[in-house]
């Protein structure tokens, strides 16, 4: 049950798109009505935020008990007395599960209008309020105090500063204006802080600005996932190629118990400085992040004893996770994707390069684990049937756990091997909304079935290296 439009593209995207999910192998499986309408139902789910907030508790300074008890509390402190039950997955034993609210229908909309960024609008829609910078536009008199309704431009063609906008919005919710219209856009630059504290918004999702910071970490379910396939053991040099904001990196190093080496790479300084604002927050030392090049991390003379950044001698990591840039289409909620098809096809190019060094890097019994977070075959399976011809002492290996679903045919791999990829595919369940009512009639099991399978769009592969050939 649709209540945004489906995600729209560039024309030329859109085609593309159409023939990877309109695939020979596929429409033979399938048949080509039920891939069509596979397709369809993702297209609408992408435009939706997953039905559940997902946060991993950092284990390495409190239980997921102890954690649990001051979420609920903050969480029924928020909705205000509706009672929204928090889960423990029993498979992710570090994550804790909040059945999100909505759509809801019956909110009324109010004359004054707030307008803001998509991207704004995508994370009020899992749970923030409004900050000034996302503020595009308001109506002409707005005053701090007033009751507003708040809009996303998602096709960004509202000019900053305007005071009416008639272009494609969507409805995001009711809040209150912390400012005035005169202080949002005042000459002396752009403010900071909030600009609208939402109290009404479309989907209820609990709001984690400042709420216990040390103790949890937001990530998507499958960006969970993925630590745990790696499965890094203490003592063990671990390697993050792409590592930035440090989500994943801080889970690898509290997996490993904060013992051993997790070398995190980005190759953009703020990013890098973010990681370590992480690390340094979650209390995790074991951490050392640089601001490096994944593709030039390999080095081909022999290094200074002393060094301990990149690049690195061939085979000096026990695991590697190449959690890949990619196009990002398996990211929720998005109504209006911009990137063009060169855009878009120019990340199977690099995420090969890396992949190729990753390989080199690797200690021979090691384990990669590769991953995105798109929908795409070049990017995901493709790049598995490549890796898998290009370097002939890498296996795939299964996966544990295995909550998403198989690989998408199309790439030419075999139902064995499309067994041993994981392929989190939004489209695997109905889009349907959730009311008070029916979480309290719905059994934990079947919360937490479908917290699996409507999360974001992402794949993941595990890689063994047999040799050092």
């Amino acid at each position: 049950m649709s209540f945004f439009p489906k995600i729209s593209f560039q024309c030329e995207v859109e085609e593309y798109l159409t023939k990877v999910f309109r695939n020979n192998e596929l429409i033979a499986a399938l048949g080509t009505q039920e891939a069509e309408n596979k397709y369809q139902s993702l297209l609408s789910h992408l435009s939706h935020p997953p039905s559940f907030t997902t946060v991993r508790v950092n284990t390495h300074l409190a239980s997921v008990k102890h954690v649990k008890k001051l979420l609920f509390e903050e969480v029924q402190k928020q909705f205000k007395g509706v009672h929204v039950p928090v889960l423990e997955h029993p498979k992710l034993q570090d994550i804790l599960l909040i059945p999100v609210i909505g759509p809801r229908r019956d909110l009324k909309k109010h004359a004054a209008e707030v307008l803001v960024g998509a991207h704004c609008g995508y994370a009020v829609l899992r749970g923030a309020h409004v900050y000034v910078p996302g503020i595009v536009s308001t109506s002409r008199f707005m005053k701090a105090g007033d009751v507003v309704s708040v809009y996303s431009d998602i096709e960004g063609k509202c000019k900053r500063g305007a005071k009416e906008f008639e272009g494609a919005k969507v409805f995001l919710g009711n809040g209150i204006s912390e400012l005035s219209r005169s202080e949002i856009f005042s000459s002396s630059g752009p403010l900071k802080g909030l600009g609208i504290r939402m109290i009404e918004p479309v989907y209820l999702s609990p709001s984690f600005d400042n709420v216990l910071p040390s103790h949890l970490f937001l990530q998507n379910l499958p960006s969970v996932v993925v630590s745990h396939i790696l499965n890094p053991q203490p003592g063990e040099k671990i390697l993050d190629m792409c590592a930035a904001p440090g989500g994943k990196t801080t889970h690898l190093a509290t997996l490993m118990r904060d013992q051993g080496e997790v070398i995190a790479m980005d190759k953009i300084a703020n990013k890098v400085k973010k990681i370590k604002q992480n690390a340094e927050l979650l209390q995790l030392n074991c951490i050392k992040a640089f601001c490096y090049d994944g593709t030039k991390a390999l080095s081909v003379e022999k290094r200074e004893h002393e060094q301990e950044g990149p690049p690195f001698l061939p085979e000096s990591f026990d695991r590697i996770l190449l959690d890949a840039p990619c196009s990002g289409m398996g990211q929720r909620p998005n109504m209006a994707y911009s990137s063009t098809l060169k855009e878009v096809t120019s990340y199977q190019p690099l995420q090969r390069k890396l992949f190729t060094v990753a390989v080199k890097l690797l200690k021979p019994g090691g384990v990669l684990v590769y991953s995105t977070c798109t929908i795409t075959l070049s990017e995901n399976e493709e790049q598995v049937a490549w890796a898998l011809k290009r370097f002939p002492c890498l296996q795939l290996h299964p996966q544990e756990p295995h909550i998403g679903g198989e690989g998408m045919r199309g790439a030419g791999l075999s139902l064995d091997q499309l067994k041993l990829l994981q392929r989190f595919d939004p489209s695997a369940v109905t889009l349907q909304g959730m009311d008070v009512n029916s979480l309290q009639d719905s059994r934990e099991d079947d919360l937490i079935s479908l917290a699996n399978k409507d999360c974001i769009g992402f794949f993941i592969a595990k890689f063994i290296k047999s040799n050092s050939k």
